[in-house]
């Protein structure tokens, strides 16, 4: 391929799940106008919901969403696109629904969505994931009967402070240690309590240490700042939407320049645009995605492109750059049961 080929895989839901993808799937996006085509299924692998990249190896891992026993896939990339099945491993737990790799490239994280607990793989020198190295079982519940039973790990993620993982049954943003010799876990002191029933379900860090946190269940935006005991402090909230009925926000995405922040809102199908200053979010926007269910997306450079998982499309939004406001570009693409992107640009390959 050129040096310009740019790829995006598509993880979704298979049969097993009710869904209709086959697997993972490619598509080739033009960096100039933003434009996606679909180029096919890259692998078939059981509902790959959820997919990551290893920091400096051509190497594509996938969570296998399965409900009985949860597994993670892992692949080798080539030039152009085409997946080559490296490593499958249990996870130990039920319905893994995200995973990332640690900045040093040795350890991949998997949060197991309904058993609520945490896994950890270590990597070998070519990337593949080895038998765990730890299981950590949450603890905790919530006030909604249905879902907060017990913890739920919907997302985890390292940064400068550890490992932090988003658990929506316990109202928990949990920090961990991560012994780099070992691969095992230690708890620390949470890092966010949030209020009874928010639902922490996925974050990010922005630049200044703030912690930004979509609540699935409170619909809403918060937003934490470091105290002097080490933990994060409540320092505001926003609703996500003002639409009538029922919303669950999804994916959250920080803008290039930290000037705005997206949420993708499962409901009334849309994606907000919030002015973010470093000490408030302020709701600018609210756009519909042209689809069902938007529950997953990503922004390459002025363009955020949404994955409608329940009408089969994945939507291609052109950013204003001096409002931030996302707009409609083209129709939604057709894609089956999209739930995740993940950019992979070849020339990276090393």
């Amino acid at each position: 391929m050129g040096s310009h080929a740019e790829f995006v895989f598509v993880g979704g839901y298979t049969g097993d799940k009710g869904g209709e993808a086959e697997g993972i799937g490619l598509l080739r996006r033009d960096p100039a106008s933003g434009v996606l085509t679909r180029l096919g299924v890259a692998a078939r692998t059981p509902s790959p919901s959820f997919l990551a990249q290893h920091p400096t190896l051509p190497i594509l891992y996938a969570v296998n969403e399965l409900e009985a026993d949860g597994t993670i896939s892992a692949f080798t990339v080539a030039a152009d696109g085409e997946l080559t099945p490296l490593s499958i491993q249990p996870t130990g737990g039920s319905d893994p629904a995200h995973l990332s790799v640690t900045a040093d490239g040795r350890y991949l994280l998997v949060a197991n969505y309904t058993s609520g607990s945490v896994a950890v793989h270590p990597l070998d020198p070519e990337g593949a994931p080895g038998e765990r190295t730890d299981l950590v079982d949450l603890e905790g519940s919530g006030p909604d009967p249905e879902r907060q039973r017990g913890p739920h790990a919907h997302m985890v993620v390292e940064d400068r402070t550890g490992i932090l993982i988003a658990d929506l049954g316990s109202d928990r943003v949990w920090r961990c240690r991560l012994d780099p010799v070992s691969g095992r876990l230690t708890m620390l002191a949470p890092a966010v309590t949030a209020k009874p029933g928010t639902g922490p379900r996925h974050l990010r860090v922005a630049p200044d240490g703030t912690l930004l946190l979509v609540g699935e269940l409170a619909a809403n935006l918060t937003w934490y700042r470091p105290a002097a005991d080490g933990s994060l402090e409540l320092a505001g909230e926003a609703p996500v939407s003002d639409q009538d009925g029922p919303t669950y926000p999804a994916e959250i995405v920080c803008g290039r320049d930290g000037r705005f922040v997206y949420v993708a809102n499962r409901g009334p199908n849309t994606v907000t645009t919030f002015a973010w200053d470093g000490d408030d979010a302020v709701k600018i926007a609210e756009t519909p995605t042209g689809g069902e269910w938007p529950r997953h997306m990503i922004l390459l450079g002025d363009h955020l492109y949404v994955t409608n998982q329940l009408s089969h499309s994945v939507t291609t939004l052109r950013i204003d750059p001096e409002s931030g406001i996302p707009l409609p570009q083209g129709e939604p693409m057709a894609e089956a049961s999209p739930t995740c992107l993940l950019r992979w640009t070849s020339t990276s390959i090393r």
